[in-house]
């Protein structure tokens, strides 16, 4: 029998226009999900089930209006939401709850959609993976040992498991893509520009954006376009492209597309990256299929070089602008200590340098990708991951760790560009196995039409185990 949950977000949508279900029965039905199934997921830290009932019947009262709108979601646990709390994952903000909504947030709300909670993310977004010193870790929907990924994991396990038809999320150095990746979903990294409120222009280095993660490749389009034309633009330029991106979803276009084909990372000249068999059979089989679409696919003799020093100098700059004193780095896991003052003790010169040398390499990255519409990637190097995987104690083989499972995703957000993460394959357990379109500044709709290729060439996926319980 087919549930609510079982529909795409698009679907739910429909239905919802067509007064087929209301969003009480929508928003009862996704709180009744989370209520019975999340204790052994960790996808939510804060359900508001109350508040977001009440938005539903003062939906229901009024007119269908907005792109969202009666369509549950959650927002990521670094967006404040006036009076819920929000703890950033960090046990220093374990009793804050903001009095103002912040953009990602009310975007969404402008368009009609019901928040029913606040899902999971690791201390401040830092890591790669959600686990975190003030709640449950967020697990893989396919097997509850394995983590989600991060920090964005949450949102990613949500959707997975159907918690959520579709989750705003965030990503700095792959937030968005490590998460949707490990949980066999979808997610988007869009061009740095191209999402108002989060457009990366305000922040070292270029590097977090906002973006959706969804089941399906047109559910997540949805989303973006939502984030997309939510709020004015406040710089003067944005990304090139419009949109809707909705429209790309339909996968036209890629016939006449040309993709290069890569495993080579940025990180292979100074972390010791390994390629699991599945990660690369899953390139390769991507690679067949938009081939047999028509789309032109050739490989591609990427070398970067100086990456690592680079980034790692960007990513300890940003932690040390938080806010934090000695005393609060007592409370703090190791991890965000350790970044913080390894930040703190970087000079002014080093800093700039730094800087200067991203701003080379994004030259250098959009001119070699620039003969492809799209470089197609592995989306991680290596499978889920048990919690506890990733050292607690150790922070600098903390973050090696963290680069060796997903050394292709960072080097996206120094360059600007846009990506995405799409399931393609099974490995012998039975989990998806995903790879990674990265496209030209402004060309998200480009390689989501050829990310909707190739969701249409491999046809439906299994749902995780979680997804059919029903007690």
């Amino acid at each position: 029998m087919t549930e609510l949950h079982d529909l795409t977000a698009i679907e739910q949508l429909a239905a919802l226009r067509a007064r087929e279900v209301s969003p009480i029965e929508l928003t009862g039905h996704y709180l009744d999900r989370i209520d019975r199934l999340d204790a052994g997921l960790g996808a939510f830290v804060e359900v508001t089930a109350d508040a977001a009932l009440t938005r539903a019947r003062a939906l229901e009262a009024a007119e269908p209006a907005g792109a969202l709108w009666g369509l549950p979601f959650g927002d990521k646990d670094l967006v404040p939401r006036a009076g819920v709390p929000t703890r950033f994952g960090s046990r220093l903000h374990r009793d804050f709850i903001p009095d103002t909504t912040g953009d990602q947030a009310a975007v969404l709300d402008e368009a009609g959609g019901i928040s029913v909670g606040k899902t999971n993310t690791p201390e401040f977004g830092l890591t790669g993976y959600t686990e975190t010193q003030i709640g449950p870790p967020a697990r893989d929907p396919w097997n509850p040992a394995n983590g989600a990924g991060g920090s964005s994991g949450g949102a990613a396990t949500a959707v997975a498991a159907g918690l959520l038809p579709l989750a705003p999320a965030s990503d700095g150095g792959g937030s968005i893509r490590i998460p949707a990746a490990t949980v066999g979903v979808v997610g988007i990294k869009p061009s740095r520009g191209r999402v108002p409120f989060a457009s990366g222009l305000d922040s070292p280095g270029g590097l977090p954006v906002a973006g959706p993660i969804a089941r399906t490749v047109a559910d997540a389009a949805l989303l973006l376009d939502v984030q997309v034309t939510g709020r004015p633009h406040p710089y003067a330029t944005a990304a090139p492209g419009s949109g809707p991106f909705l429209d790309a979803a339909t996968g036209a276009g890629a016939a006449s597309a040309r993709v290069g084909v890569t495993t080579v990372s940025p990180w292979d000249d100074a972390e010791d990256i390994r390629l699991d068999p599945d990660a690369a059979r899953a390139v390769a089989i991507a690679a067949d299929l938009l081939a047999d679409a028509g789309t032109a696919v050739d490989a591609f003799d990427w070398r970067p070089r100086g990456y690592a020093e680079m980034f790692t100098t960007i990513w300890r700059t940003s932690a040390a602008r938080m806010a934090l004193s000695d005393a609060d780095l007592e409370l703090v896991e190791p991890i965000t200590a350790w970044l913080v003052r390894e930040g703190w003790q970087l000079s002014g010169a080093e800093v700039l340098e730094a800087l200067a040398a991203a701003t080379v390499f994004e030259r250098e990255t959009i001119m070699a990708f620039a003969r492809f519409d799209a470089v197609l990637t592995p989306a991680l190097a290596l499978p889920p991951q048990p919690i506890g995987w990733f050292d607690a104690s150790d922070a600098a083989r903390n973050f090696s760790q963290q680069v060796q499972y997903a050394p292709y995703s960072s080097f996206v957000n120094v360059a600007g560009l846009p990506a995405i993460v799409v399931p393609v394959t099974l490995d012998a357990s039975g989990h998806p196995v995903s790879v990674q379109l990265i496209g030209r500044p402004g060309g998200e709709a480009a390689i989501i039409a050829l990310a909707a290729t190739l969701e249409e060439r491999v046809g439906p996926l299994p749902h995780p185990p979680a997804w059919r319980l029903s007690a």
